[in-house]
């Protein structure tokens, strides 16, 4: 079964790799399908064994097919912060019939004029996105197709992210046998999707709490604005255990995630559990308070990291708070921790899905509602990466065959009209789906 109905998330994380397959019925995204495995060859968020990264996404995706009883051939997959830029750009292109309407070609070229960049070679465009259009002087545009202009113009953001980066993962996808359907930066799909409307507007923070590595992400206006990324998550907790402890890293993962607090406060001196110590023949009682402070000690190096950062861009003045999400966020005590360092309300996402119910999920569930969720016109932007007028071209022929087939339409009804009945005008197709098809294949 070909799955280009439907959406497949790849969340490559350093501590797992998750996939999610959802079907969007209606407007509605229905996950039916979970893959969670291991990772492998991923460090800090980065892939950077590419053969190792591929097997680790071959074993997500056959648990994925398996419980969502199709086949898999295109991902969208979520790209990391890291040394990502947000920069703004423009584009003009002058229209050669003054008589012409604006098409979807048109609308792609002036993306890939805006495109133009004097970039070092070591970083490439990961994605654009449009703020408005202007036709001839008139701006606040969303959708310039029909309209009538000798001159159309861009002005949108542009990210751009780490050539290794970008090559890396594609190459680990191909390599796993699937074809890229499309790329979503990781904070831009996981705001869009936590933040209510709102949060979006007035300004929100989100730090993503994952096991390489902790992402503070602000997002304003609708927008992405501001990128920071930590070098430490769950993974230097889980070593903290297990160095302070003396026990494997396994035992010190497995104690993080069934005894421990993020806030040392809210944890008992009196419970103790077993903790199979290196060396010893017989566990060692240790305490939950005392689990809780190696914890906290890691947490509160993180938090203090970001909010330098985040105090420099006087981000934790915007009144949205911050929304905690990712695998750490699951700590009992988080919420109040990281209140007590920012200084701001805070509250922990995570998702309503059956199955899903645990933050580490969130980001491959952004990624099938994020590109889902995108416009005839994003993708039509977006498409401007790849170099290819494929999907311009089909778009321009569906809207020039409903043309047609409206105009057809009226001048058949046109007799009726002098009887006193109101000619109705023809119901367009929904080529939402048709269109993602088509730029599926941009990304091979």
């Amino acid at each position: 079964m070909d799955n280009s109905g439907m959406y497949v998330g790849l969340d490559i994380g350093t501590t797992s790799i998750k996939v999610i397959v959802a079907e969007n019925v209606k407007g509605q995204m229905n996950v039916i399908g979970v893959g969670n495995e291991r990772s492998n060859g991923v460090s800090r968020g980065v892939i950077v064994d590419i053969d190792k990264a591929a097997e680790a996404i071959q074993r997500a995706v056959r648990q994925a097919e398996e419980k969502a009883s199709i086949e898999i051939h295109d991902v969208i997959v979520g790209i990391p912060a890291n040394l990502l830029k947000i920069e703004p750009c423009s584009g003009m292109i002058a229209i050669d019939d003054q008589s012409r309407e604006i098409t979807g070609r048109d609308v792609r070229s002036v993306s890939a004029a805006a495109l133009i960049q004097s970039l070092p070679p070591e970083r490439e465009v990961v994605d654009i996105l449009a703020d408005e259009f202007v036709v001839d002087g008139f701006d606040g545009i969303k959708d310039p197709r029909g309209m009538v202009g000798v001159r159309l113009e861009l002005h949108g953001t542009i990210f751009t992210g780490p050539k290794t980066i970008m090559h890396n993962t594609r190459k680990a996808v191909e390599q796993a046998g699937l074809n890229l359907r499309g790329t979503v930066i990781n904070p831009m799909a996981q705001g869009m999707m936590v933040m209510n409307d709102g949060e979006q507007d007035f300004g929100t923070i989100l730090i993503d709490l994952g096991g390489g590595q902790a992402t503070a992400a602000v997002i304003h206006d609708h927008q992405l604005k501001y990128i920071d990324v930590d070098q430490e998550g769950g993974q230097f907790i889980t070593k903290d255990i297990s160095v302070v402890l003396n026990t494997s890293l396994d035992s010190a993962e497995k104690l993080k995630r069934d005894y421990g607090y993020a806030d040392s406060t809210q944890a008992s001196d009196e419970d103790e559990f077993p903790v199979d110590v290196v060396g010893q023949s017989q566990p060692t009682p240790i305490s939950e308070k005392y689990l809780a402070e190696i914890i906290e000690a890691r947490l509160d190096q993180i938090f203090k990291r970001l909010r330098g950062n985040l105090d420099k861009v006087q981000a934790l003045e915007l009144p949205g708070g911050i929304v905690l999400t990712g695998g750490v966020a699951a700590l009992p005590g988080i919420t109040d921790l990281a209140t007590d360092e920012f200084n701001t309300n805070v509250r922990v996402y995570v998702p309503d899905q059956m199955g899903l119910r645990h933050p580490s999920f969130t980001l491959a569930l952004a990624l099938v509602k994020y590109f889902g969720g995108l416009s005839e016109i994003d993708l039509l932007i977006k498409s401007a990466l790849t170099g290819s007028t494929q999907l311009a071209d089909e778009t321009d022929e569906i809207r020039q065959r409903e043309q047609d087939a409206e105009t057809q339409q009226q001048q058949s009804a046109a007799p009726q009209s002098t009887q006193g009945k109101q000619a109705k005008p023809k119901k367009k197709k929904n080529r939402s789906e048709g269109i993602r098809k088509f730029f599926s294949d941009f990304f091979d």
